[in-house]
Formats: structure tokens, sequence, C-alpha cells
């Protein structure tokens, strides 16, 4: 293909669409803001994450719920994506607890819905600022079985911690079944590919109760505060 024809194939500049796209820095703006001055206060705080298709009556729903209510006993706010299943669990467990449930809802076409267990609550258009708030509070990330947006922001906190762009804080992965297909697989596909490091694989631990996760977040923090060191608050600064 000449360079005249490539040129021809190129769609015409819309002013109009141009001038929205701009603007929409401003909300995402907004978002990051509202986030970063609601938020602010909630430390020490624990991630929660699974999916929203998790009826009531499961299993992992109830697990989700009394992980929560053992975090909010220990002082921790927990931290849901703010819909259904696990996600409504994890916000009803703490709400029953004396420490802050938030839920950081997003907007989506269908399927979210934000649950009513929620002492603080934000609404965001964007995937990406909602992620940044899931990471800039965390002291853990708690992963319970979900799908691609569970997968999604399993494999966000394990690049990130990875690369060296945020602290190093617990990633735990509860109910054992559910994760060890997952795991082999790193195993024997992506370090046997050299496309991670074995040592890549003590990045996050499996448990399977709520005593197991609050005892290994606090066995991770024994030595220090769980609030980021100063070299750590620089780090998450350039997020």
């Amino acid at each position: 293909m000449d360079q005249h024809t490539r040129q021809r194939r190129l769609q015409p500049v819309n002013d109009a669409q141009l001038s929205r796209e701009s603007w929409k820095i401003f909300q995402i703006m907004a978002e990051f803001v509202e986030g970063f001055e609601r938020l602010a206060e909630i430390r020490p705080a624990v991630s929660i994450f699974g999916s929203a298709r998790t009826a009531p009556d499961h299993r992992w729903y109830k697990l989700a719920e009394e992980i929560a209510l053992a975090l909010s006993d220990c002082g921790f706010s927990v931290v849901s994506g703010g819909g259904p299943g696990i996600m409504e669990a994890a916000n009803k467990g703490a709400f029953a607890g004396p420490s802050p449930s938030i839920g950081l809802n997003i907007i989506l076409p269908h399927e979210q819905a934000g649950n009513p267990y929620q002492d603080i609550s934000l609404n965001f258009r964007h995937f990406f600022s909602r992620k940044v708030m899931f990471v800039k509070y965390a002291s853990a990330y708690v992963v319970l079985p979900g799908g691609f947006g569970t997968l999604d922001e399993l494999a966000e906190i394990l690049t990130l911690v990875q690369t060296g762009k945020t602290r190093r804080i617990p990633i735990i992965l509860v109910h054992r079944p559910f994760w060890e297909g997952l795991i082999d697989w790193f195993r024997n596909s992506l370090v046997e590919a050299g496309t991670i490091d074995a040592e890549d694989i003590n990045l996050f631990q499996i448990l399977d109760t709520p005593k197991e996760v609050v005892d290994a977040i606090f066995a991770h923090y024994d030595k220090r505060g769980f609030g980021p060191s100063p070299r750590e608050q620089e780090i998450l600064l350039d997020l």
C-alpha cells in the first residue's frame, strides 16, 4: 500500500469529537480527586475481590463475609468493587463490623449494581482510575474466586509489585481448590518458559480460612507499621 492510499484511509479529525475527548480529562481528574479526598483516612485497608455472580447462599459468599468481618473487627477498612456477589459479601461483613466498608462502584452497561452495605461509596466511569484507588490505600489484597475482572485485578497487583511500581503487600488467594490449577500453570508454563522468575510465585500465598488470612496480614507487618514508609509513599505517588 503506497503512502497516498494510506493517507486516504485515515479518518478526518472531527472537531466536535476531538473537543469532547479533550474535555474528558476533567472527568478523569474529578474521579481521582474525589477518590483521594474521600479515601485518605481509611488506612489500614484491605481490598477484597471476587465474582459478582456468586449467590448469597453460596459458600464463597459466606466465606468472603466472614473474612471481611474478621478484618473489620481487627481495625481494617474493607474495600470492594461495590457490586453484587462476593463484592457485596465483603461490604456486608465489613458493614457489620466497627471499621469502614468502602465500595468502589463501576458504571457498566449491565451487571453492576451497587450493594447497600457501603459506608463510603464512590462511582467510577473508568476502570483505570478505580484500579489506582484499590492499590493506593491497600495494606493487603484478598482475592476470592472470580472471573475476568477478578483475574484482571490480580494480574494488576502482581505486575505492580513485581516491577516495583507499588510497595510489597500481602496478596492472598482464598480457596485453594479454585486457584491451584492456575498456580500450577504459572509454575509449569510461565516459569518454565522464563516469562516470570521462579521467585515471583512467592509474591502471593493461597489460604482457606478467615483466621489464616488475618494472621498472614499481621505476620507481614509484624516488624513495621501498616502505613507506607517515606520511600513507599514516593513510589505510590508515581503509581
